[in-house]
């Protein structure tokens, strides 16, 4: 797999990360978790807005195996979606689908 094969994250609602400013702007983005969702590891809740100007984020990991997106650790969906998780402190992955 390349990197022009990893799956983009197509929308990203998280207002408090800051990663996200008109759509996520990390080069990209972990996916990881245990607790019945799948976390998005790169949330970072500052006011400073960070990532790169003109990029599309995508899945650089997920480490949730039980995903019928993760084949050897990689996403294999065509494309992700960013949302809030439970806490002010929380993002998931919306695509996850055990």
């Amino acid at each position: 797999m390349t990197t022009t094969e990893m799956p983009a994250v197509h929308e990203c609602t998280v207002s408090g990360c800051s990663y996200n400013h008109d759509g996520c702007h990390a080069f990209a983005i972990t996916v990881g978790g245990g607790n019945g969702s799948a976390d998005c590891g790169t949330f970072v809740p500052l006011n400073t807005k960070g990532g790169l100007d003109r990029v599309t984020a995508q899945v650089g990991a997920c480490s949730r195996s039980d995903c019928r997106h993760n084949s050897a650790l990689e996403c294999t969906a065509s494309s992700v979606r960013v949302g809030p998780g439970e806490g002010d402190h929380a993002a998931n992955c919306l695509t996850y689908a055990p």
